[in-house]
């Protein structure tokens, strides 16, 4: 009985450690893609326009993997 407590434990505080994970490192990547858009807008103001368009793109694209992997994560906790 204590070996499956113990398990369940660390299983929680596995899915906690990759849900911080995950959100730790997608702040940082849509961090990084403002930072480079930015700098690019400064360079290139007459291509803004485009340059803000894929900005949007990726950061959603990486919130939407963040989101999954916070998911699978409860799931974890929960299930």
């Amino acid at each position: 009985m204590l070996q499956v407590t113990a398990g369940a434990s660390l299983a929680k505080m596995g899915a906690a450690i990759g849900a911080a994970i995950a959100a730790v490192g997608a702040g940082y990547g849509i961090g990084r893609i403002g930072s480079s858009a930015m700098e690019a807008i400064a360079r290139q103001p007459e291509a803004s326009g485009d340059i803000r368009s894929n900005m949007i793109v990726s950061a959603a694209l990486i919130e939407g993997v963040c989101f999954f992997a916070v998911i699978t994560c409860a799931l974890v906790l929960f299930v």
